[in-house]
Parts: structure tokens; C-alpha cells; sequence
């Protein structure tokens, strides 16, 4: 008898894992994805990126509000009768019921080094941090939220210049990669499991649109992971007469001047520290981005300004 894969997911990053599951001839038997939102005016209904592709694909695709207490995919899934679910960034809590409906277990695509940044934003809180390597860890899921043994990690070295949409892409397309020999190890019992060190554990909470502000006060290099870390959404930022200046581009300099000190015409911002950064794109409140040859042209913001005191 064939083997049955359930595969459940939401965004954009899931969406070459599932490519490359089926387009290796592993056996999909139904997609799990969250059901489309509504845009912020109602005028428009927005599937998931997994949705999409399953449509393409035409792989049957459910898309349950919520899965706790579910009685009619609790059975969907145990009349499936499933070897194996793979998990990538589904973004709804997968009841402790549901996860022995398959005979070999529910595992996760966590896109972190495990047991480091559990939970919701890994990419980004990893840019933010400052952090030496990225990774996706392959996990079986377990009740308590990204905690469960880890059979394999894969590694890419974090440069200063990454950004969170970057990473994520490469993240994604590493993992397509190997999810392929992991799925054969699980179903033929031989992929080992090593429990993780819970005492290691950091958590990766959700992004808040108020992190962005920038805070001059900050090392450069500080305020660097900050802009790489929230591209393209929410974004890092400053005010400036009451609009908001979301920074998309910026790199190292070093300026000196005082703290939040326009240095220069070309937007080069003094930080702490003795150092700076030079905004290389730029996006004005309800306006398009810009590189920052073309957004000084017509901008107010000019050398000698301090931008914590306008």
C-alpha cells in the first residue's frame, strides 16, 4: 500500500517544501492551510500561498478555522489513516488528540537552530540578535510549543547584510532539500530523535509593529539588525514631523556626530558609540520606497537635523 503524507502549512515559505515533496512523487494525501483573510477593507479575499499552490497542484486542501475540539477533521484525519504530517509554519496549535492519527508522528520544519528561538518570529529575532547561523531544525511535534526531539539541523552562516526575506527564501529552499531524505528515514524507522536541552530554550514571541522604532541611541550595527531583521513587514522606523520613514536599506558608517545628528545629504545618521548608518532606501508614510538619491531630492529631512528632537 502507498504511503499517506498529510502536509500542513500557511505562508509563503512552506510553499517550495510542498513543491518539491510532490513534484519528488511523494504522496500528498491533503494540504492543511489557514482559511483567507479578508483584506483590511473587505474588498478583497486573500487565500494563502499554500492554498494556491494546492489549487494549482490540485492536491485536496482543508482549511478549518480551528483544529481543538474539531470532531469532524479529528475523524477526517483518523479515517486518512496517514503514515506521517508535515508541519511548516501552519500558524494554528495542532491538538495533543490529533497528533497520534498517524502511524510514524506529526513533525515540524522549524526554521531555527532548536533550542534556540522556539515559537513565532525565529527569523527575524535571529537577525535582531545579531546572530552568527540561521537553520531550520526538523523536529517531531510534541504538545508543549517547539520543544519536541530533533532528529536533524541544517546551518547557513547569518552575513550583516541579510535580510529576513533573504533568509527566509534560502531557509526554505534548504529545507525542500532535505526534507526529502528525512520523510524516507522516518518512514523506514531510521531517523534518530535526540531530545532537546529545555534549559537553552529562548522563545521567538510574535513581532510587534512597535519594535521597528529606531532608537539613535543604539550601537549602528544594533539598528542594522533591527531594519534586516523587520524587512519587508513591519519594518523598522522613524518619525519625522509626524510621518513615519520606514528605513528598508541602511548600512555602516562612521560618522561622529550627536546622537540621532543628520551627517551628511545623503542621510547618514549619527548613532552611539562614534558610529553612524547611511540609509540606502527609504519609504515615506503612504508613499512608495525610494532609493535615497531620489527621496532627498524633495525631502525636508536635511544635514544638522537631530531627528529625536523634530
Amino acid at each position: 500500500m502507498a504511503n499517506k503524507i498529510i502536509f500542513m502549512g500557511t505562508p509563503l515559505f512552506a510553499v517550495p517544501i510542498l513543491k518539491s515533496l510532490y513534484q519528488n512523487g511523494y504522496p500528498i494525501s491533503v494540504v492543511y492551510t489557514q482559511p483567507p483573510q479578508k483584506s483590511h477593507r473587505g474588498q478583497k479575499i486573500n487565500k494563502s500561498p499554500i492554498q494556491g499552490i494546492s489549487e494549482t497542484l490540485n492536491i485536496e486542501f482543508r482549511s478549518p478555522e480551528i483544529l481543538k475540539d474539531n470532531k469532524e477533521e479529528f475523524e477526517y484525519i483518523k479515517k486518512l489513516d496517514a503514515d506521517l504530517a508535515i508541519v511548516v509554519a501552519y500558524g494554528k496549535i495542532i491538538p495533543k488528540t490529533f497528533l497520534n492519527l498517524t502511524k510514524k508522528g506529526f513533525f515540524n520544519i522549524h526554521a531555527s537552530i532548536l533550542p534556540r528561538w522556539r515559537g513565532a518570529a525565529p527569523i527575524q529575532r535571529s537577525i535582531m540578535n545579531l546572530d552568527e547561523n540561521v537553520g531550520i531544525s526538523i523536529m517531531k511535534i510534541v504538545e508543549e510549543l517547539d520543544s519536541g526531539p530533533v532528529s536533524n539541523i541544517y546551518k547557513i552562516r547569518l552575513n550583516q547584510n541579510d535580510n529576513a526575506q533573504e533568509i527566509s527564501e534560502k531557509l526554505s529552499i534548504l529545507a525542500a532539500e532535505k526534507i526529502l531524505g528525512n520523510v524516507d528515514d522516518i518512514l523506514e524507522d531510521k531517523v534518530k530523535f535526540t531530545e532537546q536541552d529545555h534549559s537553552k530554550a529562548t522563545y521567538a514571541k510574535k513581532i510587534e509593529k512597535i519594535e521597528g522604532k529606531i532608537n539613535w541611541n543604539e550601537k549602528a550595527i544594533n539598528i542594522i539588525g533591527k531594519i534586516n531583521g523587520l524587512f519587508p513587514n513591519p519594518g523598522a522606523f522613524f518619525n519625522f514631523k509626524g510621518e513615519r520613514y520606514k528605513v528598508l536599506k541602511a548600512e555602516m558608517c562612521n560618522g561622529v556626530g550627536m546622537i540621532g545628528e543628520v551627517l551628511s545629504d545623503k542621510l547618514e545618521i549619527a548613532c552611539n558609540n562614534n558610529e553612524s548608518i547611511k540609509i540606502l532606501e527609504i519609504q515615506r508614510q503612504g508613499k512608495k520606497s525610494q532609493k535615497i538619491g531620489e527621496f532627498m531630492l524633495g525631502s525636508q529631512i536635511k544635514k544638522g537635523l537631530i531627528l529625536e528632537n523634530v
